[in-house]
């Protein structure tokens, strides 16, 4: 599961070992894209809803207002996660599937120009449009499982990194 290697380090240390943001400033502008995965597991009764249009909600549609709600979340990242550069995104796609009967997959695709990938960024999206669903459906169970939340790609930093599904 690791890909660590025996000289990997803590980018976000400096040599005190204190938190220091990283100093991009070296590095080449790229293109950078990171694309991000949640699973929502629903169930079936409430994804049947959802699907339906039947699920009352005076913040919309579901699925709409959690797209929304992962673009969002993924523009503002810099301000929730300690030491991230913000970063002016070219792109921000979010994109949920039904997969099963009773669970629901959110993929967040992030897209910038710039010296620092958009991993976080990704991720943040994904993770905010699953909380966005467990808000909006919570009223009709608790039940509601997110899970899976990882990293699937990124491409143009210093290495490509393809998430292989076991």
């Amino acid at each position: 599961m690791s890909d660590t290697s025996p000289n990997s380090k803590l980018t976000h240390l400096n040599a005190a070992g204190q938190p220091s943001m990283v100093d991009v400033g070296q590095k080449a502008v790229t293109r950078r894209v990171a694309k991000a995965r949640s699973r929502v597991v629903l169930g079936a009764e409430i994804l049947k809803l959802v699907q339906a249009g039947d699920l009352p909600s005076h913040k919309g549609p579901v699925f709409q207002t959690a797209i929304l709600a992962g673009v969002m979340a993924a523009k503002k990242t810099a301000d929730l996660i300690p030491l991230c550069h913000p970063l002016g995104l070219d792109d921000c796609q979010v994109r949920i599937e039904v997969t099963s009967h009773d669970t629901i997959t959110i993929e967040c695709t992030a897209t910038v120009t710039g010296k620092t990938g958009v991993e976080m960024e990704a991720l943040t999206g994904a993770s905010v449009a699953a909380l966005t669903v467990y808000d909006m459906c919570k009223a009709l169970s608790h039940n509601i499982l997110i899970q899976e939340t990882r990293l699937i790609e990124k491409t143009g930093g210093k290495r490509d990194f393809h998430h292989v599904d076991e």
